[in-house]
């Protein structure tokens, strides 16, 4: 089969790997649709000595698998895990200590055209979802995620660093809380896409500095963790949304002064993700920059990271 193969820092186009066989209570997914994210451009600026096929936003169909699930369409989430540690245990699966990451750790990805899964982490997608939107499915998981963390009041002033594709819906799914929101950027014609769904957006330049009970920091870089951090109240909670390739350098004594929480965050409810894609209380048409074949993945990858690009999908079915 074909699939984008990451080795040494160097992504190729490979069509000679090998159809997965799906393990005991794992299932074969063909792959449909599968977006670049930002994990995936940082896995090869060498966030994680990953090898193997990248990606881990997808919808698929079922070929083999459980009866129910067999020629149904699915997203899935992304850690494979042992049941059998204290973290699957106590029901905290995502940091199971014997896990694999879907296209991250030890477990190949979504770019080509099967992937295998466990039964378990696979949700059907509702017939009213299209299957573009339904690749959302894990980043709107990852950002509801935050309401799993903090407790937020319609009080509560809330920032969002970030007007990219993870900001975007950082800040749609925290409007529906209900709170004080502002999302700031450097794009205006992205926090336009905001400010369409009456979401109060600003320059990034323009944050007034301890004014925000709470902060989300969706850059991925230490200007936007500076803005995130000098924006906090004494008391503040800081929520850490993106992977970073390199180290952070940030003033811990301040952190301690003003008794600020800092909480890294990562993945969410995929049950709630589909809800809200399937109510429309999230849009993300207007995240979607461009469409590639498998066969041109390595193009699809040069424009994801291409300044002010949001998501790409690949299109598995076009070859």
């Amino acid at each position: 089969m074909k699939g984008l193969w990451l080795e040494n820092n160097q992504l190729q186009l490979r069509t000679d790997i090998p159809t997965p066989e799906p393990s005991p209570g794992e299932a074969l997914v063909r792959v449909l649709r599968a977006g670049i994210c930002n994990t995936d451009l940082e896995l090869i600026r060498g966030y994680y000595p990953y090898t193997g096929i990248l990606g881990h936003e997808f919808v698929g169909v079922v070929e083999q698998g459980p009866t129910h699930l067999v020629n149904q369409r699915v997203v899935g989430e992304i850690n494979a895990t042992c049941g059998q540690c204290r973290f699957c245990r106590n029901g905290q699966p995502t940091h199971c200590e014997n896990r694999t990451v879907l296209g991250i750790v030890n477990r190949d990805g979504a770019f080509a055209d099967y992937l295998t899964l466990p039964a378990t982490n696979l949700h059907p997608v509702p017939d009213t979802v299209s299957t573009e939107a339904a690749t959302f499915t894990e980043p709107i998981a990852a950002a509801l995620e935050i309401q799993q963390q903090v407790q937020i009041q319609a009080a509560d002033r809330v920032l969002v660093v970030g007007d990219g594709k993870l900001g975007q819906l950082v800040a749609q799914t925290l409007a529906l809380t209900g709170c004080d929101l502002l999302a700031v950027g450097r794009h205006q014609e992205k926090l336009a896409n905001l400010e369409a769904r009456g979401i109060k957006t600003g320059l990034a330049e323009t944050v007034t500095d301890r004014s925000f009970d709470l902060s989300v920091e969706c850059t991925g870089n230490p200007a936007g963790f500076a803005i995130a951090r000098r924006a906090l109240r004494p008391r503040g909670t800081l929520v850490l949304k993106s992977t970073y390739a390199g180290n952070l350098s940030f003033d811990a004594s301040a952190l301690v002064v003003d008794e600020i929480t800092l909480i890294g965050s990562r993945c969410g409810p995929f049950p709630a993700a589909l809800n809200l894609l399937a109510t429309q209380k999230v849009d993300v048409q207007p995240l979607i920059h461009a469409r590639y074949p498998l066969s041109q993945g390595l193009a699809a990858f040069e424009r994801a990271q291409t300044r002010g690009v949001m998501k790409v999908l690949l299109e598995m079915d076009r070859d």
